[in-house]
């Protein structure tokens, strides 16, 4: 690991924290992604459940949860509004009712070509260009990969 050039003051100045440079930027672009998202009528984290689907429909829940990092306790009440809004289904496996597949509905699918606008805005506002942008997001997926990693 490499040695720090701060002192020990000047790491724990707010602006030198990468959390807080990750936190703030997620606010950001989030809050970003509000507008957008109400003219369909989704939230920021059923917009990602739609991503997940529109890749890969029929998932269950439990690998629906892996690709978004999220557990069941927070991904089943997300997945029953979704339900209810006509996004998409769940059906029990009939060997084994813990097992749940999620599928879109045509509802769901639709919004797929509703949502088609979305990328070219958020690269718009964060005025990077695309291979810029694609690095970043690369980095910071390496960064949550070696934080989520088993530390040897």
């Amino acid at each position: 690991m490499a040695k720090s050039t701060l002192t020990p003051e000047q790491a724990q100045l707010l602006d030198n924290q990468l959390c807080f440079a990750l936190y703030s930027t997620s606010l950001a672009m989030t809050k970003l992604y509000k507008p957008l998202l109400e003219e369909l009528g989704l939230t920021y984290p059923q917009y990602l459940v739609m991503l997940v689907l529109w890749e890969h429909d029929g998932l269950m829940v439990s690998a629906l949860g892996e690709r978004l990092f999220l557990d069941s306790g927070t991904l089943t009440p997300l997945l029953k509004r979704m339900e209810a809004a006509g996004w998409l289904s769940r059906q029990r496996d009939a060997q084994d009712e813990r097992r749940v597949t999620i599928r879109l509905t045509s509802a769901g699918r639709k919004l797929q070509a509703q949502a088609t606008q979305i990328p070219g805005c958020i690269l718009d506002a964060s005025q990077c260009a695309l291979p810029e942008l694609i690095s970043l997001t690369q980095q910071v997926q390496a960064l949550r990969e070696r934080l989520t990693s088993p530390r040897a």
